[in-house]
């Protein structure tokens, strides 16, 4: 019978001096995520182990994987410091999982040094009693088995297990410090979120809105994807910043020649969130741009657009192939909330010929023809802000309200600088 959860880290091992302040923020989020009753936690070395007491092993496992910082997992039999009861209990254990022919091999770790059986004569033992009892199914292979059968000895006790699964890795979120990610309605910037977080970064979102020029609905996707996100976030919560863009929207389409309306769009969104940024104490931007992938994504318009902000842009996808971006939409669950039919200013309104090659002079000569940074302005100050959480059932399409109307029992954010 599983008894215990064997939770292993994942690099946090490895810094040193501050890995005692990294481990306390994992166990923190291990604590907050796995919602199971009567399950107690028991810290040891750089291990985790957590006790059932009857609680459902998949709960806690579905807990685990929404925690940063986790390199892997395993679900623990107990056994007892007698060499033929560990025999019999690793019978037990493998006695579903022996249905057909296989290889296998037993990995033994005798940390406890004074139980007087050697780890290779442990190994031995339990390997001869096991291929006599699956005579027909199983035979020895230490290289590239198909099972292993691991046993640890350790002072507390002696734990089997045979299944390890693979946890988020990277960092505890939150201990790296915060971000903002800016994000659209589409499957890319999500995901870099997602990346982000896996890496320590605590997220705040900031997504511009154009209605009515733009549905209600692209809000809403919004939303939910946000909550999607938020099952990894610290206390499952994440502010989400929503920015009224129609009037910089409306003005950017009719004083800006189509080839730049995306490259100068894209600089008065980063303007915009360089400036929140300041006045919320956020010290990094996060996107989802990938080098290449559309026309805005060149090398030479991110270098244009990256002009107007003052503070690291942080571009996990900077590299990865769009199949792998799906990929992992699909995993984190985002996709499906992604590819709703409805599109955000940055794909509604996309000129048929974006340059791709735009220069800064030329993106300055045009956003002089308009007050952009009194329009700025007036958005910052008109930021609605929603706190999101992985139970939200907030829905903006109720009863065809606009946006404004929807939010209208939200929260408007404090802007004023300290």
């Amino acid at each position: 019978m599983i008894k215990s959860i064997l939770v292993r880290y994942g690099d946090l091992v490895l810094k040193g001096v501050n890995k005692k302040r990294f481990i306390k923020q994992v166990l923190m989020l291990v604590r907050e995520k796995v919602q199971a009753e009567d399950v107690t936690f028991e810290a040891v070395h750089d291990r985790l182990y957590v006790h059932l007491h009857g609680a459902d092993p998949e709960k806690v496992m579905q807990g685990l994987r929404k925690v940063s910082g986790l390199s892997s997992f395993s679900p623990i039999m107990h056994s007892s410091r007698d060499i033929d009861t560990i025999i019999e209990d690793a019978k037990t254990l493998l006695k579903d999982k022996v249905n057909t022919p296989q290889t296998f091999r037993v990995e033994t770790k005798r940390a406890d040094k004074s139980f007087a059986t050697p780890s290779m004569e442990v190994s031995k033992r339990v390997s001869s009693a096991l291929l006599k009892m699956y005579k027909d199914t199983l035979s020895v292979d230490l290289s590239n088995p198909d099972l292993t059968l691991s046993i640890e000895i350790r002072k507390q006790g002696v734990y089997l297990y045979s299944d390890r699964y693979k946890a988020m890795g990277g960092f505890p979120v939150g201990i790296a410090g915060k971000g903002l990610l800016m994000l659209s309605g589409g499957i890319d910037s999500p995901v870099a979120g997602y990346l982000a977080m896996k890496q320590g970064v605590e997220l705040e979102a900031i997504h511009f809105e154009s209605t009515p020029l733009t549905s209600i609905e692209s809000v809403q996707k919004t939303i939910d994807l946000v909550k999607k996100l938020s099952v990894y976030a610290p206390k499952s919560t994440i502010k989400l910043h929503l920015v009224p863009f129609t009037s910089l929207h409306q003005a950017m389409l009719e004083n800006v020649p189509d080839p730049y309306q995306i490259t100068i769009m894209r600089r008065m969104m980063y303007r915009i969130a360089d400036q929140f940024a300041e006045l919320d104490h956020i010290p990094i931007l996060v996107n989802g741009e990938s080098i290449g992938q559309v026309a805005s994504q060149t090398l030479e318009s991110i270098k244009v657009v990256n002009e107007v902000t003052h503070r690291p842009v942080i571009r996990p996808l900077a590299t990865i192939d769009k199949n792998d971006i799906v990929n992992l939409a699909r995993t984190i669950d985002t996709y499906s909330v992604s590819i709703r039919p409805f599109e955000d200013c940055c794909t509604l309104y996309t000129p048929n010929q974006p340059t791709t090659n735009p220069r800064s002079m030329y993106a300055v000569r045009y956003e002089r023809l308009f007050d952009y940074k009194t329009l700025i302005d007036e958005a910052v100050q008109s930021i609605k802000t929603l706190t999101i959480t992985s139970t939200s059932s907030m829905d903006l399409t109720r009863h065809g309200l606009t946006v404004k109307e929807a939010l209208n029992g939200g929260e408007n954010h404090d802007h004023k600088s300290e």
